[in-house]
């Protein structure tokens, strides 16, 4: 069985303030028996691939950034139906 952590003990794991963890806790994997609010290793490995950020443009960028495309939207070509009411005539 891993290991469960205190809110001390998680919010030490993950350099943030343990007030952090108990006002976001509604958005943030945990395991709660009663009043008890614990956090797995699994729970703080999901916690801080929630709130991890790569940068997508300069040098430390993985892939570069799209250039703005230039086409039409992909579904300018629809056409609204007609109103209620009105027939649909085949052409």
């Amino acid at each position: 069985m891993s290991r469960r952590h205190t809110y001390p003990e998680a919010a030490e794991i993950l350099r943030v303030e343990e007030t952090w963890l108990r006002r976001h806790i509604k958005q943030l994997p945990h395991s709660k028996k009663g009043r008890v609010v614990t956090f797995s290793d699994a729970d703080l490995e999901r916690i801080d691939a929630q709130f991890h950020h790569e940068p997508s443009t300069g040098p430390l960028a993985m892939v570069p950034a799209p250039a703005p495309a230039a086409a039409a939207h992909p579904l300018a070509h629809l056409t609204p139906l007609p109103s209620r009411g009105t027939s649909v005539r085949s052409g």
